[in-house]
């Protein structure tokens, strides 16, 4: 199996790869590094990851890197990686307003 970003998932690593660079780069730089292993092992291994019916009613599954949510669908052909979002975040909204 593979990997698809979603639309939006772009966006989410930059966002976090800029907040983490205010403090060093390298740093960053690693984080990326780690998300995106992350992702590719969500790929090679879609069930890996865990539903949260406390946090969403929507058929998506999670998968902790660091202090940091993979979130993800797993389609026929490929896992859709939905967002990668920081865990500390209001999550059921934060879904609300990206579906």
């Amino acid at each position: 199996m593979k990997y698809v970003l979603g639309t939006e998932v772009e966006f989410d690593l930059n966002e976090i790869w800029e907040h983490i660079a205010l403090d060093s780069v390298d740093v960053a730089d690693k984080w990326i590094g780690k998300l995106f292993g992350a992702i590719e092992r969500i790929g090679q291994n879609p069930q890996i990851g865990h539903r949260r019916e406390d946090l969403t009613g929507f058929d998506v599954l999670f998968w902790p890197v660091g202090s940091f949510l993979v979130i993800y669908r797993q389609g026929t052909e490929a896992v859709e990686i939905v967002a990668v979002v920081r865990g500390a975040r209001d999550i059921p909204s934060f879904l609300a307003r990206r579906s």
